[in-house]
């Protein structure tokens, strides 16, 4: 396929397999606690275990990618991610579910990047801005289908089958990005060197640091609040239900705010408004019997940061070290996103209660600003690349 809103099409399918694999943890987190017998800390492990490679695998994933080809490093991560769900569908043993849950990862994080260059490779210099909006959603949209379909299948035929249904579904993805060819000008492309100097590094990370700590904000109500309406008497897949809605909504809120924020030329008040708005849902979720007004208004105010966010890395990225600094950029993301879940799951242990988790999430946004502060500083002190 040579179209490239249809190679985008099939970068956001594929891509939403990965969010798909990532969910179905926290969809059906209470049959998991009675099948194996574990706590919330256990299942915020589980969660937190699928970004665990991507601390060690972000930054190297464009070379491997280079070295092996994108669509055929592509199609390998997507077998590791069925052979994670596969192992997780057959095990018996809590072991072993971490153990596919890392092998999963594993190939998340490889998919990731890979997806993430390939649509770079097909629009840069051509609404880069709205194809990443609608990659992004690619995410939200993979959770709120999870949340949906796996705890029906769940509560239908246990906890196995919830981990077949992702595998059929990474299948298809498989299936798809055999269709894919690379942009006729990829050749072209060729890299030429350039080196990252201290403040560069720098302010990427700080930017790693805001999406992360602002996903793990996010995180907290997809992995814990199914959790938190189950203690409140909820069934789980009513709980799977109502909370898919701050999914299917901030799909349209994502491409919105990245929209509002050209339109306005103010991406940054829309930053630190979206996060504070985020904060402050999430805490009044765990403190409110409004569930359903306070997921919808989640779902709005939950998009607007995103597409300001992930433009920040371009602001002190040049085209040459953009690769490099995108792994940079995934490396502290995935860190955050690793030991976001795991804390908060052990704190909603500690405290018997997941509102715990939906709390630290609020504290977690609330730094975003700060962090942005402190990059406008870093990055105010380079050139603009060209």
């Amino acid at each position: 396929m040579r179209h490239r809103w249809g190679v985008l099409a099939i970068l956001f399918l594929v891509r939403l397999t990965m969010a798909f694999q990532f969910q179905s943890v926290a969809a059906v987190a209470p049959l998991l606690e009675k099948t194996f017998g574990v706590g919330l800390a256990d299942i915020g492990l589980l969660i937190g275990l699928y970004f665990s490679p991507g601390v060690l695998l972000a930054l190297p994933g464009g070379a491997i990618g280079a070295r092996f080809g994108d669509k055929a490093t592509a199609l390998a991560a997507l077998a590791l991610m069925m052979t994670g769900s596969m192992t997780m569908a057959l095990a018996d043993a809590w072991s072993l579910q971490i153990a596919g849950r890392v092998i999963a990862g594993i190939g998340g994080v490889l998919l990731s990047v890979q997806l993430t260059k390939m649509t770079t490779d097909w629009f840069a210099g051509k609404e880069i801005a709205t194809a990443m909006g609608i990659v992004i959603n690619s995410w939200p949209a993979g959770i709120a289908l999870s949340l949906l379909t796996l705890p029906a299948i769940g509560t239908a035929s246990g906890a196995g089958a919830v981990f077949l249904a992702v595998c059929a579904v990474i299948a298809l993805g498989f299936v798809l990005m055999l269709l894919y060819r690379p942009p006729p000008a990829s050749a072209a492309m060729a890299a030429t060197s350039a080196s990252l100097d201290r403040q560069t590094v720098t302010a990427v990370m700080i930017a790693g640091a805001i999406w992360g700590l602002f996903n793990v904000g996010f995180a907290m109500i997809l992995s814990f609040g199914p959790s938190l309406l189950v203690e409140r008497g909820w069934t789980v897949a009513a709980a799977g239900s109502v909370i898919s809605l701050a999914l299917w909504i901030s799909a349209i809120s994502v491409p919105f705010g990245g929209f509002l924020a050209d339109r306005t030329g103010r991406p940054l008040t829309l930053l630190v408004g979206g996060s504070l708005a985020l904060a402050s849902l999430l805490a009044l979720l765990t403190r409110s019997s409004a569930v359903v007004a306070i997921v919808i208004a989640l779902g709005l105010v939950s998009g607007q940061p995103a597409g300001p966010i992930m433009s920040l890395p371009a602001r002190v990225l040049a085209p040459q070290t953009r690769a490099i600094g995108m792994g940079i950029f995934l490396t502290v993301f995935y860190a955050a996103m690793m030991l976001g879940p795991a804390v908060a799951g052990r704190l909603a242990g500690w405290t018997g209660s997941a509102a715990a988790a939906l709390d630290l999430g609020a504290l977690a946004v609330l730094v975003c600003p700060v962090l942005l502060w402190l990059f406008e500083r870093v990055a105010s002190r380079r050139t603009r690349p060209a």
